[in-house]
């Protein structure tokens, strides 16, 4: 079986570290694929370049040079006529499109597209009437939970038989106690913290979606019980100025480390006490299972997927969006109890092996593809 990947890509973020991780799998089970990635100008993604290349992934990378780009149809079909595949898979909106097109162009007689998000954009009519002529002619389509599964029905009009929920998968890898103690005292001598010093962090950009006022705004509640306590927040985004004014409004500028973009992010987890996650809305949240691959516990919004990931009051809790009050208590409750931290975090892993490996995701893909064929 020859697969071609279509995506576009501006940052490695969930969809393209899911792609990367998807590719290495397939390619385990002896499935030929190829990535055709679509980069702006001025986002070459060298990164995720150098990600595909360590696992020895082929990807070609084409430019789009704006978000209507006929000329791309042309040079996107002359290379998937090139691999010649027996299916092309989407993903993103970009590549929904430009992939659809210039895969039908190019003599691929099926077509897959995945669906990672359910942004507001996708509801506007315009997108909705774009995307149910898309799935009209798609052979089938992956969401990444069911509660995308449900907005791709509901919103974009996509036939319940065509569509199948395939989870994101991540492996694990089972640190030592050592191992953790050690990460742990090196992050807090990077930040000049002392070694007992409880740490809450974030891993996500800096963008409205992820819900960090409400995690600064819980850091200051939680600053009479806790006052040792400390944020920790890898990413960056647009929102980054905008983000330090308000730790400083709210009085926690000196708890709060921003650490902007870090390639060791996941590492990085292995240090902190809780993952905080209070999104707004989110496709999946894969951040969460790289916690869960961390032993670590998290407390998150109950939104979108989020509920399919972390079981509440067993691997971690969950608490409305918005609801600062809610993921302060959640906080606090478990900053005491160093023991409960640890239960959910072991909990959380066991729960990664069993439902999200590596080998499921393979699998829910190579399913779908292998029906399609059919």
């Amino acid at each position: 079986m020859r697969v071609a990947h279509i995506i576009k890509a501006t940052r490695v973020s969930g969809a393209e570290t899911h792609l990367i991780d998807l590719l290495n799998g397939l390619r385990e089970r002896d499935i030929d694929v190829r990535a055709f990635m679509l980069v702006e100008r001025d986002k070459p993604m060298d990164e995720m370049m150098r990600r595909a290349s360590a696992r020895g992934i082929p990807i070609t990378r084409l430019t789009i040079q704006r978000d209507i780009d006929l000329p791309l149809l042309w040079r996107l079909g002359r290379a998937i006529r090139a691999y010649a595949p027996d299916l092309a898979h989407t993903h993103l909106i970009h590549a929904d499109l430009y992939g659809f097109l210039a895969a039908k162009g190019a003599g691929v007689k099926r077509v897959v597209s995945s669906r990672h998000n359910d942004d507001a954009f996708r509801q506007r009519s315009r997108w909705r009437w774009i995307n149910r002529r898309l799935w009209s002619k798609l052979d089938a389509g992956i969401a990444i939970s069911h509660a995308i599964e449900k907005f791709a029905i509901e919103i974009e009009g996509a036939p319940a038989e065509k569509i199948s929920v395939v989870h994101y998968g991540k492996a694990f890898t089972w640190l030592s106690d050592d191992d953790v103690s050690l990460a742990r005292r090196e992050l807090r001598a990077e930040l000049g913290l002392a070694e007992d010093t409880p740490l809450l962090g974030m891993v996500c950009r800096l963008v409205e979606q992820k819900g960090v006022p409400y995690a600064l705004e819980a850091l200051r509640r939680v600053g009479g019980e806790f006052p040792g306590a400390r944020l920790v927040i890898a990413g960056d985004g647009e929102k980054a100025a905008e983000l330090r004014q308000l730790a400083a409004a709210l009085g926690v500028a000196d708890r709060v480390h921003w650490l902007g973009w870090r390639q060791d992010a996941v590492d990085l987890m292995t240090a902190f006490d809780v993952l905080l996650a209070p999104s707004l809305w989110e496709g999946f949240g894969l951040a969460l299972l790289e916690a869960m691959s961390r032993r670590l516990p998290v407390i998150a919004s109950r939104v979108s997927a989020i509920p399919e990931v972390v079981r509440h009051g067993e691997t971690g809790y969950l608490v409305e969006p918005r609801d600062v009050d809610a993921l302060a208590k959640a906080i606090a409750r478990l900053l005491r109890d160093r023991a409960l931290c640890k239960h959910m975090g072991l909990l959380g892993a066991a729960r990664l092996e069993e439902r999200f490996s590596i080998a499921r995701q393979v699998d829910g893909t190579l399913a779908v593809y292998e029906k399609v064929l059919r």
